[in-house]
């Protein structure tokens, strides 16, 4: 594994059997979560398929297994770097930039050589994904050409040199693999990164598939595709401030820490990606979140009656569990399992940009995909068990986020209803 462990400036030796450039070639393919993407729920590995929702239509995954009629079976090494790190297929289409090439131009050649060799020693998978359902005009391939010389800067990955390894590490696995800022950084109008607020959050699309209602996971009968809101991961009051390297690394690889737990699409990243890294890459990568300049924080709302309302229903829904000072119910020996709350004072999650990530919670619940040790409890939502209206549930989001310390806008009863 010495190539995945050096840090992305170095030239680290490659590894020393096919077994070890597989072995090392999956282990990035977990860190860039392609899984996620490429494998649909009880679908073969890496066959695509997966409806990728944008403000512009719906995109289906590829196919990257090695069939040679459907898949990348025919592509050689260097056309599958050139699709990875400038977004042009085998056949010279343009791929859409749901497909994070923008993130993934900055992988360093071994690292793609290695992917490669992997994706060629799995199981070839003969299927073809529905074409993609894009709205006029932007089903025309051709205009992407243009949308990279707007918007697309190629090239890899380059280490600073006054910085350590491990922050060379980090800053490689966020801006790169990770290919974080596709939903931690704001987008423009026509689907770009706005680099100059790289990782202060950003807003996607996704589907809520299920709710908790009295603890218990109920499937949704129809498909909810809702707007979901990523946190700001700079160190500023309304991100990752309140963080200490150790709780984000634990995080990552868990899905929880004393300061939050992943919940919606993000959780869907834990399993599949964080989870699977070492510990030396997630302390790297808290190791470079932690020393990004703080993104300026918004105002809080000064609505004082709005407040008022909010703190009531707090109050009387949720400070059991959260406490009225917003602390939580720390996980401990003495403490009721069922009772126990992550803080609310300083959550990066809730004080996001847009409130969406915060309402989806609030109607819909919340839950860790995964069961590990020391999971925060379930949340049931409060769309069927509690009688809200979408006015009493934007207050309290606007007491959430202005309350404790917390600097985030207000919410209106419009936004909530957009969430439903």
């Amino acid at each position: 594994m010495l190539m995945v462990m050096a840090g992305a400036g170095a030239q680290p030796a490659a590894p020393a059997s096919p077994a070890a450039l597989i072995e090392a070639g999956r282990y990035l393919a977990a860190a860039g979560d392609c899984v996620s993407c490429h494998t649909q729920p009880d679908g073969q590995p890496f066959a695509g398929g997966v409806a990728i929702d944008t403000p512009f239509g719906v995109i289906f995954s590829a196919n990257i297994t090695p069939d040679p009629g459907s898949g990348i079976g025919s592509w050689s090494e260097p056309q599958f770097a050139r699709a990875l790190r400038e977004g042009i297929a085998a056949d010279g289409r343009h791929l859409y930039p749901a497909f994070p090439y923008t993130a993934y131009s900055k992988i360093t050649d071994q690292d793609v050589h290695a992917i490669y060799a992997y994706l060629r020693s799995l199981k070839p998978v003969r299927y073809t994904p529905p074409a993609n359902r894009l709205l006029f005009p932007f089903g025309l391939r051709s205009l992407l050409a243009v949308w990279n010389l707007l918007f697309f800067e190629a090239g890899r990955y380059a280490p600073d040199d006054s910085k350590s390894a491990q922050w060379n590490r980090g800053a490689y696995l966020v801006q790169a693999l990770g290919h974080c800022g596709a939903c931690h950084t704001p987008h423009n109008a026509l689907g770009a990164e706005r680099h100059a607020e790289m990782l202060r959050g950003g807003v996607y699309l996704d589907e809520i598939a299920d709710e908790v209602v009295d603890g218990v996971l109920t499937p949704l009968d129809e498909r909810t595709l809702r707007a979901w809101s990523a946190a700001n991961l700079t160190p500023a009051p309304g991100g990752l401030g309140a963080w200490s390297r150790d709780q984000i690394a634990a995080y990552l690889k868990t899905g929880h820490s004393a300061r939050a737990a992943a919940f919606g699409p993000m959780s869907k990243v834990v399993v599949n990606s964080t989870s699977l890294l070492t510990d030396a890459d997630v302390h790297a990568i808290a190791d470079y979140l932690a020393s990004l300049p703080p993104a300026a924080s918004a105002t809080p709302s000064t609505d004082a009656d709005r407040r008022r309302a909010g703190e009531i229903v707090y109050t009387t829904r949720c400070a059991d569990c959260h406490l009225p000072t917003g602390l939580g119910v720390p996980r401990s020996a003495a403490a009721d399992p069922g009772k126990t709350a992550p803080p609310l004072a300083g959550s990066a999650a809730l004080q996001a940009p847009d409130p969406a990530s915060l309402i989806n919670v609030i109607l819909y619940g919340a839950h860790e995909s995964g069961s590990s040790q020391g999971a925060w409890p379930k949340m049931s939502g409060f769309e069927l068990s509690v009688g809200l209206d979408d006015a009493q549930i934007a207050d309290l989001c606007t007491y959430l986020r202005s309350s404790w310390g917390n600097r985030a806008g207000a919410v209106d009863a419009a936004a909530v209803a957009r969430q439903r």
